[in-house]
């Protein structure tokens, strides 16, 4: 009774964004911002270039944006370090302060949650019931608990041989430049932005040229909730702007959340200038690994969930799914039924699980790796290929038989597209787990304790969840290994990349006898 209860109320999280009684969208939001965000102050681009951002479902242009470039970098990490000088407004807000400031900010995420998710909606094409319920929520969250550290992020005395009192300050890095990717933008920004101000740095933020738009009205909403000048700067553009940041003198960190391939640019980068510090989460290609004692209901569903959500746009999705052979075929069948099942289209339209895909460079790519799936033999069950003729839909696809050495089950699709696998024997699943670059995460479905700890022991990954997926808190640390990247985001870990330890040792005078 109790397991039928928890399946019902928990497998169908994704579902419920659907059915839950949410306010209606705004299908055809007016937008405000389209500029660079400086000081507090919007500008134009140096160069008077702009570019078009599109809306996925339909392919339409939705705004010009300005297109910052070198020259724009220079002139926010000018200001940025202006706003981080001793003596300015910003380093004498006390910490508690901060934490107010970072509180303010999160009710204006939270007052304008409609808006803001049907602008993600627009501009990034996910389900507004998805926005709605989870993305401006979570940011929100995410917010607040970063305020929560900044008059708790404090140092220790050390004992010290000798006549000495020792102990240790905890400062801000500096000027720092935030790189965040198109497929959850409200919520990375708030991933970076919230340790980073919290910890009393100041930043330089560069959104992904697919999807600016929530990130520059969230630098409006800096400005409202009363953050200094030159506090948050937010500079819209392609690679050559992020290049520059990343290549900045004036830059003492860079935070990455993206693809692989782009984070090794960015890691040599950021030696040739000031070696500065970096934090990279990149991609993942996650074993998801369900034993045959789970319950397969919930499993089919949660694996179901762990790769199609957000369209596949997961770093973390569980795209290689992993099934004991005794409910192999019986898994496989029940994957395919879900698959077809599952609603794709307008993204405002709240009955609908599934929109397009961010964009057409990425709808080439995905059914380019479907193509390869079938050429090199595995079963395709489910999909398949494009979606309708208009947008970037593609069907959510499900292949059987898929064996270690395939493209698709090597590399990140980021699309809707499950990978199902077969195994035997439990010895020889750790190995396959670990036979990838990547190192993100991964899952275990299983009634057994001592198999998972058993799996979570062997897996290299960093963060492995157990009868569940896509379970991610503001409280929890998230990154990954290997080529998944290096450092943490989240939880009082994520306040390390943002921290500079001090020692100070001071002498104590004796009396002379």
């Amino acid at each position: 009774m109790l397991r039928a209860v928890f399946r019902n109320s928990v497998v169908k999280f994704e579902r419920a964004f659907s059915t839950a009684a949410l306010p209606a969208p705004n299908t055809n939001p007016e937008v405000f911002y389209t500029g660079i965000f400086i000081n507090n102050e919007w500008h134009k681009s140096s160069s008077g270039k702009t570019f078009k951002t599109l809306d996925p479902a339909t392919g339409q242009v939705i705004a010009e944006v300005q297109e910052g470039d070198k020259a724009d970098i220079d002139i926010a990490v000018k200001a940025a370090a202006e706003a981080f000088k001793l003596g300015s407004p910003w380093r004498c807000t006390d910490a508690s302060e901060r934490g107010h400031l970072l509180y303010r900010l999160a009710d204006l995420l939270d007052r304008d949650r409609v808006y803001l998710a049907s602008l993600e909606t627009w501009d990034n094409g996910k389900p507004y019931t998805a926005a709605y319920a989870f993305d401006v929520p979570a940011a929100v969250k995410v917010l607040r608990y970063f305020a929560g550290w900044a008059d708790k992020n404090h140092g220790k005395t050390v004992p010290l041989d000798g006549d000495y009192f020792s102990y240790t300050r905890h400062e801000p890095v500096g000027v720092c430049g935030q790189i965040i990717p198109w497929n959850f933008p409200i919520l990375m920004a708030t991933w970076k932005l919230g340790p980073a101000l919290a910890t009393g740095n100041v930043v330089i933020l560069k959104p992904a040229e697919q999807t600016p738009l929530t990130a520059l009205y969230i630098a409006h909403l800096v400005k409202e909730a009363g953050f200094p000048a030159g506090v948050v700067n937010v500079v819209p553009g392609y690679g050559q702007a992020g290049a520059a940041l990343v290549q900045h003198h004036g830059v003492d960190k860079v935070a990455f959340t993206g693809s692989t391939e782009v984070g090794k640019l960015i890691q040599q980068g950021a030696g040739q200038s000031n070696l500065k510090r970096i934090t990279l989460e990149l991609g993942g290609k996650s074993p998801n690994i369900i034993l045959s004692d789970t319950d397969l209901d919930y499993a089919v569903e949660q694996a179901h969930f762990g790769l199609f959500f957000n369209m596949g746009q997961c770093c973390c999705a569980g795209s290689r799914t992993f099934v004991e052979d005794s409910i192999y075929d019986e898994f496989v069948e029940r994957s395919a039924v879900r698959a077809k099942n599952r609603t794709v289209g307008n993204p405002f339209d709240l009955s609908v699980e599934q929109g397009p895909q961010v964009d057409e460079e990425q709808l080439t790519k995905i059914l380019g790796l479907i193509g390869s799936g079938k050429k090199q033999g595995a079963k395709l069950v489910a999909g398949g290929s494009r979606h309708g003729d208009r947008g970037y839909f593609v069907q959510p696809t499900v292949f059987a038989d898929v064996e270690d050495n395939m493209t698709i089950a090597k590399e990140e699709i980021f699309g809707p597209v499950q990978q199902i696998l077969r195994f035997k024997k439990l010895d020889e699943l750790i190995e396959r787990a670990n036979n990838t670059d990547y190192g993100l995460a991964a899952a275990v479905f299983t009634k057994d304790i001592d198999k998972a700890m058993h799996l979570v022991q062997g897996i290299r990954a960093g963060t492995i969840w157990v009868n569940c997926y896509n379970v991610l808190g503001s409280q929890a640390p998230f990154g990954g290994f290997k080529m998944s990247g290096n450092g943490r985001e989240l939880g009082e870990y994520g306040l390390e990349a943002y921290t500079e330890v001090k020692s100070v040792v001071v002498k104590i005078p004796q009396k002379n006898s």
